[in-house]
């Protein structure tokens, strides 16, 4: 596999981490990250929009520490995988794509022998990505979500106006621009601690924001038209679905802005052998968060591996 670039002075991640450029079936570069082997399984490490495997240095390190191999990688549209629209815009041109990027994983950890069982972490974006792929069968034993995006909170109107402008500007070749109006795109760049709404911890704020200062080409812009469509024809495509058959665990936090926090209690309590939690004052980054709730989550999630995997 051709080697690809690897920040590791900003991602502080495991010893030896790798990363590589894959092609999905479509021809779309993806980038691709191992940042553990471990004898114990593998965890694939699902991000949300806008992340990029630096991000997840600190939460692999961790991984690693109790024995599991991490692997993760850039989603089609950002970090240094294929960007599929200008100016730094995060665009796919359907969800489904995403499924395309999953197989390129699954195909990678049988390819180098990245030791069974597997498991899933996922956060945001990368939880509503992994919920479509664990009902389309990815071979996992367990599933831990953080802040899965399963809705998006934009109310009823917004959300059908947005599903009508990207459909409309699909058929027009549009889709891959900017959604109108003056909308946050949660873009670390130039956002600031105090208007932030990912973490109340500073040091993990200042973690993930120098990354991106220090290597702008990982930064994403906002969703465009296309995105933000299919996103939403997706959500609510997986709210009719049945929760798969695998142990499953999925927290929250109670100050949560990005996404929307009630159809997350909402699935769980239907999901067999599912169980929900909300982080009293965590926003959303979980993983990222004060010490007290990161810990708590990746204690939770790692605790679900064992015990999916024993």
């Amino acid at each position: 596999m051709e080697e690809a670039p690897l920040f590791s002075e900003v991602a502080r991640g495991p010893e030896g981490g790798q990363a590589f450029w894959q092609r999905a079936d479509d021809g779309v570069r993806l980038r691709v990250g191992i940042w553990a082997r471990g004898a114990r399984g593998t965890v694939f490490l699902f991000p949300g929009r806008s992340e990029v495997i630096e991000k997840y240095g600190l939460v692999a390190r961790r991984i690693a520490v109790e024995g599991w191999g991490v692997l993760t990688l850039d989603w089609r549209g950002q970090g240094l995988s294929d960007r599929l629209a200008a100016d730094g815009l995060g665009h796919v041109r359907r969800f489904a794509d995403y499924q395309r990027d999953v197989a390129v994983l699954s195909a990678v950890a049988e390819r180098v022998g990245l030791a069974g069982p597997w498991m899933l972490l996922a956060h945001s974006m990368g939880g509503c990505i992994g919920l479509r792929s664990l009902l389309r069968g990815l071979p996992v034993k367990a599933a831990a979500f953080s802040a899965p995006m399963w809705g998006l909170p934009l109310g009823t109107a917004t959300s059908f106006a947005a599903r009508g402008l990207g459909v409309m500007a699909g058929l027009a070749g549009r889709g891959s621009r900017r959604l109108p109006g003056d909308r946050p795109d949660f873009a670390l760049t130039g956002m600031s601690f105090d208007d932030n709404v990912l973490t109340t911890d500073r040091a993990m704020f200042d973690y993930m924001q120098a990354q991106v200062r220090a290597h702008p080409e990982l930064a994403l812009g906002a969703p465009t038209l296309g995105w933000i469509s299919s996103a939403l024809a997706e959500m609510r495509a997986l709210a009719r679905r049945r929760s798969p058959q695998l142990p499953a665990y999925a927290a929250v936090g109670t100050r949560e802005k990005v996404v929307s926090i009630a159809p997350i209690p909402a699935r769980m309590n239907r999901w067999p052998g599912g169980r929900f939690e909300e982080y009293p004052g965590a926003e959303h980054e979980l993983m990222m968060e004060a010490a007290v709730h990161r810990t708590r989550f990746l204690d939770a999630a790692l605790a679900l591996f064992d015990e999916a995997a024993a």
